[in-house]
């Protein structure tokens, strides 16, 4: 009986946060329309202005997205990221990191999207609970996208000098990757 009215208090819960979910964006807008009015301001040319700044953000954005996505296109085609990564797995398999998850872990730092179709190949081949795909998950859930992040963020404020920066995100992402292995392990 217990039981029965712990899953019956979870589903009311449930419909409970469904239920302001779907409310939360209209209330939001409302709100933002009364301030606008209490306030006296013109919120339609406010939204105006910054969609035309948003728009102007992702047209400084998109130059650097395609050369990334070219990049990383022509080197996963190329073999030279599966190289890469099979070359350092050979070296690393002895130290107990599985093999399969060091290109995982090298597509990573350039593109999700990539690393996510690799973590899925592992999953296929392995099973979502062996070690690779365990640690595979724990890694993509770690770890950055580092090249990406940079080149898209500091592309869009013209930064040039990124000093610290790469050394630092490096440093974590083999932090994370490291960390989610050892975790693996553990278990």
């Amino acid at each position: 009986m217990l039981h029965s009215d712990s899953c019956v208090e979870r589903t009311e819960r449930m419909r409970l946060f469904s239920y302001f979910s779907d409310l939360i964006i209209p209330v939001f807008m409302l709100y933002i329309v009364a301030h606008g009015l209490v306030t006296r301001r013109d919120i339609y040319n406010d939204f105006l202005d910054g969609a035309k700044d948003g728009l102007k953000t992702v047209v400084g954005i998109c130059p650097t997205l395609i050369g990334l996505m070219t990049a990383v296109g022509i080197l996963r085609a190329s073999g030279l990221l599966d190289f890469v990564g099979r070359v350092l797995g050979r070296l690393l398999e002895p130290v107990g990191i599985p093999a399969e998850i060091v290109p995982l872990t090298v597509v990573r730092m350039f593109s999700s999207s990539a690393a996510v179709s690799l973590l899925l190949d592992i999953f296929k081949q392995y099973g979502a609970d062996s070690a690779a795909g365990l640690m595979g998950a724990v890694i993509m859930s770690a770890t950055e996208s580092v090249f990406y992040c940079m080149s898209v963020y500091f592309g869009s404020v013209k930064i040039e000098k990124t000093r610290y920066t790469l050394p630092g995100a490096l440093l974590a992402t083999t932090a994370g990757a490291v960390t989610a292995i050892v975790l693996v392990r553990l278990m």
